[in-house]
């Protein structure tokens, strides 16, 4: 019975130092903070991890995530300096860098210290992009225009210092829309202990209402610029055609000049040889009998066999026999 009692005893102290173990102390993970309260007033903030002890009863604990956060900002409309319309869909990735802080200003409260975010975030978008055209605004996107094929004018797009491997290449590198809203936010979320790491634009995009108008104006553009590009080449190429032509008929002209005077060349002396030849009355007779006899072969062509012949004729003297 005495054992029982004891055995009742023993477990009985130990729940009871259970209790009052975990009464006195706590743990702090890596990714957050411990704030340690005292009437309400924060007493000590705790930044590794481990255990601590506190005082029951009068000392409270509250725990602040020390990692990175990420906070959705809802969809918003903003109107750019050309008066253009453009929505705009970020998300925000943010931290605590001041426990003490964010508990005093914050109430260690992330949906509150969202809800700051959401405001200073959203004027940051709207004063940025309020002084941008939307030209600027979409070359913004982009980590590097290209100099010969940017629409944009260089001189109106806010532009960083021209890298060595970017000179080399003909590109400039623009500073982007993020870049632009983490320098407007600047120090405005030191007050509550908290930091925003980057601003990450999801969607830049025109109304739906717009979007018709918007592509209809730019496939007109992009129609007039390759009609441009069409009469151009065309233009080019006519020239080149009738440079083309020009020469050819030179060319042309030239060589029947040649032949031409080749073919007389030729015939000069064809005759020449021709003279030489029958030269003497022997030669000359031969000749006419061959040239006769060539006439012969002539008329007796396609299936004739009757030659006319006049009396008087060479051909019928050789037949006849006259000498």
């Amino acid at each position: 019975m005495k054992e029982a009692k004891k055995l009742v005893l023993l477990f009985v102290c130990v729940i009871a130092a259970l209790i009052v173990f975990n009464a006195i102390t706590f743990t702090t993970k890596e990714n957050e903070y411990a704030v340690v309260k005292q009437f309400g007033k924060i007493d000590r903030v705790i930044e590794n991890p481990g255990l601590s002890v506190k005082i029951p009863f009068i000392q409270t604990v509250s725990k602040i995530p020390k990692n990175l956060q990420f906070y959705d900002l809802p969809q918003s409309d903003v109107i750019t300096s050309d008066k253009k319309t453009m929505i705009v869909d970020a998300y925000i990735i943010w931290e605590v860098t001041d426990a003490t802080k964010f508990t005093q200003s914050l109430s260690a409260n992330t949906s509150t210290a969202e809800g700051r975010i959401d405001v200073i975030t959203y004027n940051a978008i709207k004063t940025t992009i309020s002084n941008m055209t939307q030209e600027e605004l979409i070359a913004s996107r982009d980590d590097s225009i290209d100099i010969a094929n940017a629409e944009a004018k260089l001189e109106d797009v806010e532009i960083k210092d021209i890298e060595s491997d970017d000179a080399k290449t003909g590109k400039v590198k623009v500073i982007d829309l993020s870049t632009k809203l983490l320098e407007h936010v600047g120090t405005q979320c030191d007050q509550y202990g908290i930091a925003i790491d980057d601003i990450e634009i999801k969607v830049l995009d025109l109304p739906e209402e717009n979007k018709t108008a918007v592509y209809e104006r730019m496939i007109t553009e992009r129609n007039n610029i390759a009609a441009a590009y069409t009469a151009q080449g065309q233009s080019e190429a006519q020239i080149i055609k009738n440079t083309t032509d020009k020469e050819v008929s030179v060319l042309l002209s030239e060589a029947n000049a040649s032949a031409d005077a080749i073919i007389s060349e030729g015939e000069a002396e064809y005759m020449r040889i021709l003279s030489e030849a029958y030269n003497d009355p022997e030669k000359a007779d031969f000749y006419l009998f061959v040239r006769s006899l060539d006439t012969v072969k002539i008329s007796l062509d396609n299936g004739q066999t009757t030659l006319f012949l006049d009396k008087n004729s060479p051909i019928a003297q050789i037949f006849q026999g006259v000498e």
